[in-house]
C-alpha cells in the first residue's frame, strides 16, 4: 500500500462499483424478505453495509505490485474476492465463492486523520497475488466491499498496481 505514484511500466487498476449488481443483489435479499423464504443452503446474501466491486483486466498476464489505497476518516473497509465467474442472473452468490485471505484496511476513531491506513500486510499481499492469479483466466472479477465503523464509500480510493509478468 503507497500513496506515490503508480510506476510508468505498470498496469494501475480501479475497484469500481458495480451498481447494478450491487442492487440486484439488494433486490435478492428484500424478495426473500417479502415473501418470508429463507436462503439457498450455503447462499451468501448481501448486508446492508456491503457493495460489490470489480475489476476489468485489460490483459490477463499480470503479476501483482501493490495496493493504493485512501479512506477519508475513520472506519474499515474489507474486501472479499469471488473467485468464480460470476453470474447472478443465473445463479446466488454462494459462501464457497468467496477467497480468502480477505484484504481489510482501517483507521481507528482515535487516530489522527492524517495518520497512516493499517492493514495487515502478508495477507494483502497474497490477496494481490491470487487476484493476479484469477486475472490469468478472466477479464473480469468480482468484490465484495464491507464499510464498517464509520468508513463509506464516497470517501474510500482503492486500487491494485500489476507488472507484465
Amino acid at each position: 500500500m503507497d500513496d506515490a505514484e503508480a510506476r510508468s511500466d505498470a498496469t494501475l487498476l480501479e475497484f469500481k462499483e458495480d451498481r447494478a449488481l450491487t442492487e440486484m443483489m439488494r433486490l435478492r435479499v428484500s424478495s426473500l424478505q417479502r415473501s418470508g423464504q429463507k436462503r439457498q443452503d450455503g447462499e451468501r446474501l448481501l448486508l446492508p453495509h456491503e457493495a460489490v466491486y470489480r475489476l476489468d483486466f485489460p490483459t490477463q498476464k499480470l503479476k501483482f505490485s501493490r495496493w493504493y489505497f485512501s479512506l477519508g476518516g475513520y472506519g474499515r473497509v474489507t474486501i472479499t474476492g469471488i473467485c468464480q465467474l460470476w453470474t447472478p442472473d443465473l445463479t446466488h452468490l454462494m459462501t464457497r465463492q468467496l477467497l480468502e485471505p480477505i484484504g481489510t484496511f482501517w483507521r481507528n476513531a482515535d487516530d489522527p486523520e492524517d495518520s497512516p491506513l493499517k492493514w495487515l500486510e502478508a495477507d494483502m499481499q497474497e490477496f494481490g497475488e491470487r487476484i493476479a492469479e484469477l486475472a490469468k483466466v478472466r477479464k473480469v472479477m468480482y468484490f465484495l466491499f464491507a464499510f464498517k465503523d464509520g468508513a463509506e464509500a464516497a470517501n474510500l480510493s482503492c486500487s491494485v498496481e500489476f507488472l507484465a509478468d
